[in-house]
């Protein structure tokens, strides 16, 4: 049952490799043709979602490379692994696609200081083109988006680059429809503040995950009331919780008992309290120290940490 559970995981990675590769060879071919309309039609606003493409292709493709690393196994060097690979490539997707908005920020308000006359019937075709790659882009990733924050990043590039057509389309119809060139900005604007906003929740897990802060879903007061609730265990200290990717959720902890006891009740009741970690709190890897009469002190201390 595991190995299959194992193989069904690792089909999943696989298929999860191909469809970031497929997406990225799709979102390079969007830029080409992107870049070569903005220069025939004098349109920087597609000049720029081609920049904003280029820059989501790449990013896409770290997220591809950094999925297949981040099942290598784990060695004396990475004994944790290399899931990490993925957090860091989420996080670095996340700041890239903010700082993609910030420079469409300072391109739209030069485009509202000086307009520039564009050829809005290319532009709009061009803008038609890339939306339909977009879309598809975002259909082939939309059922695993929540797989892991790596993926999700990626998804959120592809959104942004959908939702930058759009602004695109209804710029290019407005310019060549009635020569209302501000509209093109200021959709740019709306569309970036949408993208940050989501962005930014992305970037923020990342960074608790990085700096090993306890789970969100994690209470550790709870954790440390349940856990001392159990009859032979005096109190619980040196608590540390933290996320080793957006998955796997590692505990470890000092475990002082009311009783000397022997090896055999001592492992009844350490299994006691990881039964009650795994099936109550979601815990998945989980470390405890086992003692009597040990560390004095430190139940006041962990009284005061987390009151």
């Amino acid at each position: 049952m595991k190995h299959s559970h194992h193989a069904d995981h690792h089909h999943r990675q696989d298929l999860n490799g191909r469809k970031l590769l497929w997406v990225t060879l799709l979102n390079f071919s969007i830029t080409i043709v992107q870049v070569i309309g903005g220069l025939v039609s004098n349109s920087l606003s597609l000049l720029s979602d081609a920049l904003h493409n280029l820059g989501d292709s790449s990013a896409i493709f770290i997220a591809f490379l950094a999925g297949k690393r981040s099942r290598k196994q784990a060695d004396k060097q990475h004994t944790f692994g290399y899931k990490r690979i993925e957090i860091l490539a989420a996080f670095f997707n996340g700041i890239v696609l903010i700082a993609i908005c910030l420079y469409l920020f300072i391109e739209a308000y030069e485009r509202f200081i000086d307009p520039q006359p564009i050829r809005g019937g290319i532009m709009l075709l061009i803008a038609s083109f890339g939306l339909l790659a977009n879309l598809l882009s975002v259909l082939v990733l939309n059922k695993d988006k929540d797989e892991n924050l790596n993926i999700k990043a990626a998804y959120m590039h592809l959104l942004g680059d959908t939702l930058s057509s759009v602004a695109v389309i209804i710029g290019g119809l407005a310019i060549w429809k009635f020569n209302i060139v501000w509209i093109d900005p200021l959709i740019t604007i709306l569309v970036g503040i949408y993208i940050i906003y989501h962005t930014w929740g992305i970037v923020r897990q990342t960074i608790d995950i990085l700096m090993q802060a306890a789970p969100a879903h994690l209470n550790l007061t709870e954790v440390k009331k349940a856990i001392e609730s159990i009859k032979l265990v005096d109190n619980i200290h040196h608590i540390h919780a933290w996320k080793l990717d957006d998955s796997q959720v590692h505990f470890e902890a000092h475990i002082n008992l009311k009783e000397n006891m022997d090896m055999l009740k001592l492992m009844e009741v350490r299994l006691e309290i990881e039964n009650l970690l795994q099936h109550q709190f979601e815990v998945n890897h989980i470390t405890l120290q086992m003692g009597y009469d040990c560390c004095n002190g430190n139940n006041e201390l962990i009284n005061k940490q987390h009151s």
